[in-house]
């Protein structure tokens, strides 16, 4: 059922008639369970580790980065489907104050979400290729390299913001760069997610290789080979946590390309951030089921433990 038309006159004189769906006020709840869902997920997750001794190692610290960075991107996404389902609801059709600013730190949330799997990668590979560079794998390098990843995040994005670059899309009720060919829509997709997400595939087939050469190798101790095929499970399942966030991205993809030809559907927003919000949620849940120490803490925290079969012992008389 569509509702009835609102015709308003802009702070430019334009005119302007949405139109717009209650089957959208449907995707807005949904979106925003989902967020919900992944932001109480997410704080638990960084609870547990907090609380758990066991969880205290260095690959967990990239774990902590991967929560954070979620916390902030569910956040800042969750306020502005709030603030879309608000404006449809009362068919309000202009942006607020914060508008632009929530749209540069969904831009700079999703560099550095995306980064943080980049940096669980590049961990996984040192200690499989170069393991007695003990160097690499100190905390203070790791917290110096999330220090970079988060600095980068918000800097590459920032200037739009005054550029005029980030506009107010009335139909979508969101601010964003607009989808069409420009420097600053490729700019800001190459390295909030294209860079990471490559780096990762790259890092996972030089890892593949690496173990077949290994492999190949006559002087190649078993505990050696053991271990890096240990690191490459470990960089196997960073990949498959991406993939998650390349299919349910690939509807925003296949709009982002189509607006450098044509314009793409008008209410193209809602429908990406229908999968774009769920994949911040199977992303959470799939990091947990991938991260070992995380599992062990929540279980035993529930006293969820496997069933333990006694072994019988027969008497020979």
């Amino acid at each position: 059922m569509r509702l009835s038309f609102l015709t308003f006159t802009s702070s430019m004189n334009n005119s302007y008639t949405p139109l717009p769906e209650t089957w959208f006020h449907f995707f807005y709840i949904y979106m925003i369970v989902c967020l919900i869902l992944a932001i109480i997920l997410g704080s638990f997750y960084l609870l547990i580790i907090f609380l758990e001794k066991t969880c205290h190692k260095l690959p967990m610290l990239l774990v902590v980065n991967s929560c954070l960075s979620q916390l902030l991107l569910s956040c800042d996404i969750l306020a502005a489907t709030v603030f879309g389902l608000q404006n449809d609801l009362a068919q309000i059709y202009y942006q607020d104050s914060t508008c632009i600013f929530r749209a540069y730190l969904a831009y700079a949330a999703t560099g550095i979400f995306n980064y943080s799997f980049l940096l669980q990668g590049i961990y996984r590979y040192v200690i499989a290729v170069y393991p007695t560079r003990l160097f690499w794998q100190t905390v203070k390098i790791q917290v110096l390299l999330i220090c970079i990843t988060w600095i980068f995040g918000f800097i590459h994005p920032f200037a739009f913001m005054f550029t005029g670059d980030i506009t107010y899309n009335y139909d979508n009720q969101i601010c964003q760069i607009p989808l069409r060919l420009s420097f600053s829509l490729i700019f800001v997709t190459c390295n909030a997610y294209l860079i990471p997400v490559w780096a990762i595939q790259l890092i996972y087939f030089k890892l593949v290789r690496y173990v077949k050469e290994m492999g190949g190798r006559v002087t190649t101790t078993g505990n050696s080979l053991s271990r890096i095929e240990r690191e490459l499970k470990m960089v196997r399942r960073i990949v498959i946590i991406v993939t998650i966030l390349v299919i349910l991205g690939l509807p925003y993809t296949v709009f982002l390309f189509m607006s450098f030809f044509t314009d793409p559907p008008k209410y193209h927003f809602h429908i990406a951030g229908l999968f774009i919000n769920s994949a911040v949620l199977f992303v959470m849940i799939a990091l947990f089921l991938f991260t070992d120490p995380l599992k062990s803490s929540v279980y035993k925290r529930i006293n969820l433990r496997p069933e333990t079969v006694l072994p019988v012992v027969v008497r020979h008389r």
